[in-house]
């Protein structure tokens, strides 16, 4: 069983700063991370190869820079990475993104067919979760989203089982494969990485593919192929601290009530 996951290099959000004068993120000012639902992604596919055998290949586009991503995702115990890294993607929005990545994910597939396709809910530095159905979309392969819970019963059957949560409960659908999950953090609880891992990652170098190796077009990536863009970036107003009332007499109540009725009129 070959499964590929789409991971991706963001700065952590905990530490991320905004320039004042240009309105955008400085990403000078955070380090970069895995995107954490990437990671729930990669421990789930690593999960299913330990059960049923196969192999776990990770996928990523960013700058040079993000072969770290993926040697962070030997670590976690994938077998292969590959980066999409060509000056053409820059300024590539969601749309553009998820063309990207799926003529990535054809080529990888040209060379060995995948069986599962795995991505996080969404990355922490967009929060829009449009990149991974949008793969499936241009795939034509079923989508199932925000799921939490996996059930493969016999693999030979080519049937995957998933509970995809909702706000109210959760809904269990059943799939043909291939097909494209994006996953919950709840799926699983991520393992230390063991040190062949560890080892295996310190010395490894992934398959760094540019546009010319996708047979792509290049009017639907970067920003030719961007119909989005971010107007400005701004950091919310300072909130004027609240006004605690200390007492337990009458008195306070009636101040409170009094306030109340201020701020509804």
């Amino acid at each position: 069983m070959h499964i590929l996951v789409c991971v991706k290099q963001v700065p952590d959000t905990t530490e991320v700063r905004i320039d004042p004068e240009t309105n955008t993120l400085d990403r000078s000012s955070a380090p970069a991370i895995i995107n954490p639902y990437d990671s729930h992604a990669v421990e789930e596919a690593v999960r299913i190869k330990e059960r049923f055998g196969g192999k776990v290949t990770v996928l990523s586009m960013g700058p040079p820079a993000a072969v770290e991503v993926i040697k962070r995702c030997i670590m976690l115990g994938a077998d292969e990475g590959y980066l999409l890294s060509d000056r053409a993607f820059a300024g590539s929005d969601t749309l553009a993104t998820s063309y990207i990545l799926a003529k990535g994910v054809e080529e990888i597939s040209r060379r060995e067919p995948i069986d599962l396709i795995f991505c996080g809910k969404q990355a922490i530095d967009g929060d829009t979760a449009q990149v991974g159905p949008g793969i499936a979309r241009r795939m034509g392969i079923p989508q199932l989203t925000y799921v939490q819970d996996i059930e493969v019963g016999d693999i030979d059957e080519k049937e995957i089982t998933v509970h995809r949560k909702l706000d109210d409960g959760y809904e269990v659908v059943k799939s043909k494969l291939p097909c494209l999950i994006t996953v919950e953090k709840e799926i699983n609880e991520l393992r230390y990485e063991s040190l062949p891992n560890l080892l295996k990652a310190a010395r490894y170098q992934p398959i760094i593919l540019g546009a010319s190796d996708l047979n792509a077009d290049l009017t639907q990536m970067g920003l030719k192929g961007s119909p989005t863009s971010v107007a400005k970036i701004f950091a919310p107003s300072q909130r004027g601290q609240g006004e605690i009332l200390k007492g337990s007499d009458k008195n306070v109540v009636d101040i409170l009530i009094q306030k109340l009725s201020q701020k509804v009129v």
